[in-house]
């Protein structure tokens, strides 16, 4: 049971993230959802892939979102001459004013920032992608034998084109298992691409205004720690994961269409990220417990880039949302005999 002051704290927060969002509906038209994911993302401690077309304002909601956070915002265009050094930082040769001492110097990269946009990362070569993908695992830069560490909160966003293939570098799915959720941002309804027309095209609109500090963002990501989860939430998200598993020879009951149209599944890293993004869900609906439907609401970005489908899904347009979906409607969370307990079963479906 959460304490008083928890349970009021969850309120004061839950007021917070609706004027967050207020905020950025100032700038950003529509695309509810994937702000959602970004705001739980950031607040589990956790980096994103996004993929979309141009022109659906991915940058723009990016800056916006770093505003209103007062976060420190680098875009960073990744191109094939993308060196590691070019956003990691190099040391360079310091000559003091007399002319007589020369030491080295440390020069800060684009990656010493809070947010990160990694614009195209699927663009430059493998070796510049390992260089950004250390930084955002160990939180730090290695050069010259001196560890730098990152800002703190550190977040990075990561672009993918869907549209062009060629000359491209993609991310292979060990890599891409190092981000809590992967995003897919669609075309907008009829009604928002007019509300964006009207707003890009006439007089300058009114601008966001900043809702969170950086320590506001860090006591939060703590208190998303200490969020509880009953134990048979935790088991119906290891169920959900150990389903995709097409070699499990753990005894699992693997679904005929995982065998037909999956090659691999997801791995314990999947458990983690849905356990802890259904915290940061559940603190943003106001709640300090983690609910069934939390899991269920973020299992697609979470398991979207842990699943590999096979040439039978390809052939027949199978994606893995579909997948996923299968996955939540064959996995009941009555499994567990815990859910017997009233106040268990309370507590998952309020």
């Amino acid at each position: 049971m959460a304490k008083k002051a928890d349970l009021s704290t969850v309120k004061r927060m839950q007021t917070s993230f609706e004027k967050l969002r207020a905020e950025i509906g100032k700038v950003i038209v529509g695309q509810d959802e994937v702000v959602e994911q970004l705001l739980i993302a950031i607040f589990a401690r956790g980096h994103c892939i996004i993929e979309g077309v141009p022109g659906l304002a991915k940058t723009l909601l990016i800056k916006t979102l770093a505003d209103c956070l007062r976060l420190d915002f680098s875009r960073i265009q990744f191109t094939p001459d993308l060196m590691p050094t070019d956003i990691t930082g190099t040391e360079v040769i310091h000559e003091s004013a007399s002319g007589r001492k020369r030491e080295f110097r440390f020069l800060k990269g684009p990656i010493f920032a809070n947010v990160i946009l990694a614009d195209e990362i699927n663009r430059t070569p493998p070796k510049t992608q390992a260089a950004l993908l250390e930084a955002m695992q160990e939180g730090q830069v290695t050069v010259g034998g001196k560890s730098n560490p990152l800002p703190d909160p550190f977040f990075v966003l990561a672009t993918q084109n869907p549209i062009e293939q060629e000359g491209t570098y993609p991310l292979p799915e060990a890599q891409q298992d190092r981000f809590l959720f992967k995003i897919f941002i669609k075309y907008p309804s009829r009604e928002e691409e007019y509300d964006i027309i009207r707003q890009t095209t006439e007089q300058e609109g009114e601008a966001a205004r900043p809702v969170f500090s950086k320590k506001a963002i860090t006591d939060v990501q703590e208190i998303v720690r200490r969020v509880p989860v009953a134990e048979p939430v935790v088991q119906y998200a290891m169920s959900l994961v150990r389903k995709t598993r097409v070699d499990d020879e753990s005894g699992e009951d693997t679904p005929d269409f995982i065998k037909e149209y999956v090659s691999w599944g997801a791995g314990p890293r999947a458990c983690q990220c849905l356990v802890t993004a259904g915290k940061a869900k559940a603190l943003l609906a106001g709640r300090f417990h983690v609910a069934v439907e939390d899991i269920d609401a973020i299992a697609h970005p979470v398991l979207r880039h842990r699943i590999l489908t096979n040439f039978h899904a390809e052939a027949r347009g199978y994606t893995v949302d579909k997948i996923i979906d299968e996955l939540i409607e064959t996995t009941p969370a009555e499994d567990s005999e815990a859910l017997g307990d009233g106040e268990v079963r309370k507590v998952l479906r309020s």
